[in-house]
């Protein structure tokens, strides 16, 4: 049984930081498509970041600069740095894996298999 578990959320004043984990079990994932969506009170989840089975990243532009993922296969992990947080920043932060071929840049929420429950990322002004 697969299961994605994220932690590392919380309560943070704007301009903090926070680093995410995601840690997988069931499968091994050093293949898998990476990512990380968020979805705030009342809006649509959103793509955030994506690390490719081959290392290369992509951010959603609102965060470039300020977020990075990466990914431990040995420990069938991904993180999520979070830098230079702010207010609108604030959204439960998901992680989610999906099996690719090609060079895809899968973006919207419908294109991955398995999700994490989230986790609380709340930025105070």
């Amino acid at each position: 049984q697969v299961q994605l578990v994220e932690s590392g959320g919380g309560l943070v004043q704007a301009g903090g930081s926070l680093r995410l984990s995601c840690a997988a079990s069931g499968r091994t994932f050093s293949t898998y498509y990476w990512a990380w969506f968020r979805q705030a009170p009342g809006k649509e989840r959103e793509f955030v970041a994506l690390s490719w089975s081959d290392g290369n990243t992509y951010y959603t532009d609102s965060v470039k600069g300020r977020f990075t993922i990466s990914r431990d296969n040995a420990k069938n992990t991904v993180y999520l740095q979070m830098n230079s947080l702010k207010p609108e920043d604030t959204a439960v932060y998901y992680c989610a894996a999906v099996s690719l071929l090609g060079s895809v840049v899968p973006t919207t929420a419908n294109w991955y298999k398995f999700w994490g429950q989230g986790t609380q990322v709340t930025v105070s002004s």
